[in-house]
This record gives structure tokens, sequence and C-alpha cells, in this order.
């Protein structure tokens, strides 16, 4: 039962898993002010306490997405604050990282300060800001971004746009260094990309749609790491979809550059054979790729090449895509499905249970240099509960929250969450 007062509680034998500690075992944990308390078994009932008999189910640490686009400010239609709040509570997440695309673009610290009061008055959801990189997410200017940092900003992207000039990446990554930034991109480049709408090959050409070589992606990242080792700069790359450009963010890693990636369910779990019939639920950004970058893409999650999975949230309404597939807006909604997607990996045998968890929690915070993502004495009680084994149908239109977008409409999968806490406070189940 969702609460709306703080509580003592205990979790009583459930499986608890930390991916930044290693822990993986059985246990009570008794949460208290919003803290955790204690963990071990023979916590026993405090007199008052909230008691969820966990039954054998997993506790993790509350999920951290470290790529959604809010639709607020700007685009209420598609999506509001209020409605991911939703989505996020029942998808396990606590933590989130916004996008600075919206209208107006997050591109200066009175806006980065008003998006972490906004994800504090929910009490349900910490929201942490991208900054821009360029003013309106144009690609032109410089924003502020030393300023931003300061009020709060967790790293700085233009959000689904590339920064693509060579000589203003530099200047970025440069600068950045100054005072410890991270830059996320967007590694597509855009003369390549500008009016594609799936990737380049055969089916793109029997369907007669525009469109985007992968080597678009490549091409972007050999750059941009070529830009981090002239500078030393902090690159991150988002929503990395192809296994050549996973190649070159590996060999980068073994030099021992400043270089890290995540990418989205979609690259793993789908290829360019979902976007049949013109589906236009499965047009995204990048597009979905062939079953051999599919692959690349669950390797790299094994091997540690990717650091992190986000949902890649991107909220579109019936009007975006009830349009032919070359004009209908890419994107697709992720926050409930970021768990169970992210799970098959584990059901199929690909990564264990502790690297799924580690992909959504422990592996964003590193990346973004962030105390959370853990279960431990004294940490804040931000928590996910979930059966690794219920299953249930992914149905567009039935989805929490607002945006139904869904590239997986009709997947059957398994990982349902039980309860979602809140620095203390239940906020799902």
């Amino acid at each position: 039962m969702v609460t709306n007062t703080l509580r003592d509680t205990v979790i009583a034998g459930a499986r608890v898993i930390d991916p930044a500690s290693g822990h993986d075992a059985v246990a009570d944990v008794l949460i208290r002010n919003g803290l955790i308390a204690d963990i071990g078994l023979g916590q026993g009932r405090p007199d008052g306490a909230d008691y969820v008999d966990a039954m054998d189910a997993v506790l993790s640490p509350g999920l951290f997405d470290m790529r959604v686009e809010l639709g607020e400010p700007g685009r209420e239609d598609r999506e509001t604050i209020k409605s991911v709040c939703r989505a996020a509570a029942a998808g396990g997440i606590t933590s989130l990282c916004a996008l600075p695309d919206s209208a107006p673009a997050t591109d200066d610290p009175a806006l980065v300060r008003a998006l972490i009061a906004r994800g504090e008055d929910t009490g349900s959801l910490s929201i942490l800001p991208y900054g821009a990189v360029t003013r309106g997410c144009l690609g032109e200017q410089m924003a502020e971004m030393a300023l931003m940092k300061e009020a709060g900003a967790v790293a700085f992207t233009d959000g689904a746009r590339a920064i693509g000039p060579t000589r203003l990446m530099r200047l970025v990554l440069s600068y950045t260094k100054g005072f410890g930034g991270i830059v996320v991109q967007h590694p597509e480049d855009p003369s390549l990309a500008e009016g594609g709408a799936a990737t380049q090959g055969e089916l793109a050409t029997r369907l007669g749609l525009p469109a985007i070589p992968a080597v678009a992606e490549t091409i972007q990242v050999a750059r941009d790491i070529a830009l981090a080792r002239n500078t030393g700069g902090r690159l991150h790359f988002a929503h990395i979809s192809t296994g050549d450009a996973l190649a070159l963010i590996r060999a980068a890693k073994a030099e021992g550059l400043a270089v890290t990636c995540d990418t989205a369910p979609p690259y793993f779990d789908l290829n360019e054979i979902a976007i049949g019939n013109f589906r236009t639920y499965a047009k995204l950004s990048p597009p979905l790729r062939t079953e051999a970058d599919r692959e690349a893409v669950v390797a790299a999650l094994a091997d540690g090449t990717i650091d992190a999975v986000a949902s890649d949230h991107q909220p579109r309404d019936a009007d975006d895509k009830r349009l032919p597939f070359a004009l209908a807006s890419a994107g697709g909604t992720g926050i409930a499905t970021l768990l169970p997607i992210t799970l098959a990996q584990f059901h199929s045998g690909k990564i264990g249970l502790m690297r799924a968890i580690e992909l959504m929690t422990a592996g964003p915070a590193r990346v973004l240099g962030l105390s959370l993502g853990h279960i431990a004495k004294g940490a804040v009680a931000d928590l996910c509960l979930f059966n690794p084994d219920r299953a249930w149908k992914i149905e567009a239109g039935k989805l929490p929250g607002k945006a139904q977008n869904t590239p997986f409409d009709g997947r059957a999968v398994e990982g349902r969450v039980l309860g979602t806490w809140k620095a203390g406070k239940r906020v799902f189940g």
C-alpha cells in the first residue's frame, strides 16, 4: 500500500542485491527516518512499523534512469512531470536524468534549479537535469555550462541533437574539462542522418524508406573519441546501437580515455524487422539496427563495454505516430518497460541478475559520479522490490503514465515491480 507518511518499515525475507558492494543474500532491511537503518535477518516487527513480507522477491536499489524526455515544459500534451512520476514509481525508478531539449531548453541555471525543485516537490522522484551544451540546444552558441553545473546540472548534452560541428565539440570538451563536466553525445552524424527514417539496407530499400547508414554512428563516435583524446575531456555516448561503434568505445576504454556509453532496451531486444509493415511505434532515433548489431550490443552488456542501460523515454502522442512512416516522429516510451526488458537478458542467460541490476543502478551513478544506486546502512532508502519471474504483457494504452508509444507493444515479459520506496516512503505497491 502506498503511504503518505514516513514510518519505520521492515522489508523481510528479500533477496537483497546491491551491485555497488556485490551483496547478494536474503536479508531483512529496516528503514527508519528515510534511511536504511540495518540490513540482516531477524529485524523483527518494531512497534508501529510497516511490515512487508518480500516472499523471496528481489530488493534492489531504486532504479536510476539516465535518459528521459519529460515533455514538460513545452510538450505537456505528450507527457507531464506528474505522469512521469506515476510511470517511474510503477517501474521502480526513483531518480532520473531529464534531457534539456524542452521548450524552453534547460540552458540556464534558473531552469536547472527549477527542475530539481519540481522533482523534490513530487516526493517520489529525484529529477537530475542535464544542462544544454548550446543555447536552445540549437548547436550554435555555447550555453553557460559552468554556472549550470554549480546549479546542479549533472552533465551536458543537446539531447536528441548531435553536437555536429567539430570545432564546437572540441571547444565544449576543452571547456567542460576545466570544471569537471561531462559531455553526453547523441552519436549520429547530422549530415548523414538528416531526413532518414530507417537503417540503410535491404529492409529500408524494400519498404522504400529514406535511410540512415549505420556508419553515421561510427563516424560520430570515431571523431569524438579523437577529440576526447586531444582535449582530455570527459565524454559519454548515449544509446549506442551498432557493433562498429562499440568496438571503437571498447578500444578507447582500453587506451584509458575518459569515455563511457549507455544503450537502451530497443537496441538489445529488437532489430530492424520490428518496423515491418511501417510500424511507427518502432521508429526510433537512432533507428533499429540489424540482428548482428543487436547481438553486438548484447555482448557489450556482458563484457562491460556498456556502462548503463537507460530507458531513452521519448513520449509521443497519436498525432506524432499516426502518419506515414517517413513523416512520423521518432521515439518510444521506456520508463515502465526498462526493468522487464533489461531482465530479458538475464532470463536468456546472456547476463547475470547482478549485472542486469547494475546497469540500471550503480552503473549510471558511476558514469555521472553520483552517490546513488546502492543499498547500505545509512544510505537513503531509495528501493525497488520486484519479482523477476512474474509474467505480464506490455500493452500500449495500459501502461502507467501518459505516453503509450511503446515499441514493445504486445511483448510478453517477466519482471514485475511490487513496491517502490523513495527516501523511505512507499510510493508504489
